[in-house]
């Protein structure tokens, strides 16, 4: 599951934070390790120019002297010191071999193959540093505890925001144009830009789809009167093959005519379903002799379910008259509980329709035969009436299978 915008604006916020504190605790530790180490140099070359001094002052040495135990030849020193004593002088070094025993040390030439020394303790100075570094890891670690959880929280209201906006989309998606975000008060930001396309962007939609539906109904309407004289008009000519063809095309127009009335009716959302208990088998083995399709009914048991038959039978009439038309024998019938399914064994349906759905006027392919593209949009209506769920897929053997699923 990829991490939601929250938590990559948190992600983003405690990297820079961390990042920031990471430099600040770099250049602290080193410039804290540098004054700490100048200030023991300092020291350490501060006490070898007194042992220097007061070996000149009791020049020869007396034994008695204090400062005697801190002058002794070259070779005596550690190697590292004495090399670097060899290039200049003064001299220091520091030496981290004994982590309970750290000094800075510092050598100076005094004479002949003597030299003058001074080893400054910086056990404490190293633990104050040392100790520094841990206080600022947990200083970091603190404010990193209190630096996500409060990332979390400011960014929880934009995210709250999105999924508004997020949620509103997918009900527009789903058919409920009237839904709309609300862009909330005093704000002004690329969220708020967003909200605003998309109330735009549904208002739009809104007024096309009414516009289109609209259109379908009065077509419809100015279609009906004149297409009713026809069918009579076509009724009272004399039999032959000319008048059988008038008639033929006459009925076909009004099939045409009573589908985009009904369209119009299921996009007013007018339609209720007056539900009562219903053999589906039977009702399917009805559907497909009223429509006069050749289909094999297999039934499981003998199911029933509560719902409206005559939206039913609407539904399996459509489902395989588009069988018939479009595709290819047999045609079977599958009924379960609650589950009728449909299938041909011809081409499928198109992979447009299958990712959009049906569309008005479209059959999808040419392979898949002509008509006027209503049948499927019909099913879908009805079935929606009804409170189904009617899916459409491509069997993996081929042909094309309608699926509904009853509440």
């Amino acid at each position: 599951m990829p991490l939601s915008l929250r938590w990559k604006v948190a992600a983003l916020i405690t990297l820079a934070c961390c990042a920031i504190t990471a430099a600040v605790g770099l250049l602290v530790h080193r410039t804290t390790l540098s004054l700490t180490m100048s200030r023991g140099e300092e020291r350490a070359l501060y006490e070898v120019e007194l042992v220097v001094t007061q070996y000149r002052a009791n020049a020869p040495p007396d034994e008695r002297s204090p400062y005697t135990d801190w002058i002794m030849p070259v070779d005596r020193l550690p190697a590292p010191l004495r090399e670097k004593l060899a290039v200049e002088s003064p001299a220091t070094w520091y030496f981290d071999e004994n982590p309970e025993a750290l000094a800075m040390w510092a050598a100076r030439s005094v004479g002949k193959g003597l030299v003058a020394v001074a080893p400054m303790d910086m056990t404490a100075s190293m633990s104050a540093w040392r100790a520094l570094d841990r206080a600022m890891v947990k200083a970091a670690l603190t404010a990193l505890a209190v630096v996500l959880p409060a990332s979390l929280l400011l960014a929880e209201p934009a995210y709250r925001r999105l999924r508004r906006v997020a949620a509103t989309a997918r009900t527009i998606a789903d058919g409920d144009l009237d839904a709309r975000v609300d862009p909330g008060r005093g704000a002004r930001d690329e969220i708020t830009d967003i909200s605003a396309a998309v109330n735009s962007m549904a208002a739009s939609l809104h007024h096309r789809l009414r516009a289109e539906q609209r259109f379908t109904a009065d077509v419809a309407h100015d279609l009906r009167t004149p297409l009713m004289g026809l069918v009579t008009a076509a009724e009272l000519l004399d039999d032959g093959e000319a008048a059988d063809l008038v008639r033929d095309r006459a009925r076909v127009l009004r099939t045409l005519v009573e589908d985009l009335l009904e369209v119009s009716r299921l996009d007013a959302g007018a339609e209720v379903a007056e539900r009562v208990p219903v053999p589906l088998a039977e009702l399917a083995r009805q559907s497909a002799a009223r429509v006069g399709v050749a289909a094999g009914v297999r039934a499981s048991g003998d199911p029933v379910a509560e719902t409206d038959p005559r939206r039913l039978d609407r539904i399996l009439a459509n489902l395989l008259l588009n069988a018939h038309r479009h595709g290819a024998p047999p045609v079977e019938i599958t009924v379960g509980d609650r589950v009728i399914e449909v299938r041909d064994r011809g081409p499928g349906f198109s992979p447009d329709l299958l990712a959009g759905g049906p569309e008005r006027f479209r059959t999808g392919s040419a392979e898949r035969g002509h008509g006027h593209g209503l049948g499927l949009t019909i099913a879908l209506g009805q079935a929606g009436v009804i409170g189904a769920d009617l899916t459409l897929s491509n069997a993996p053997d081929g042909g094309a299978v309608a699926t509904l699923r009853l509440p």
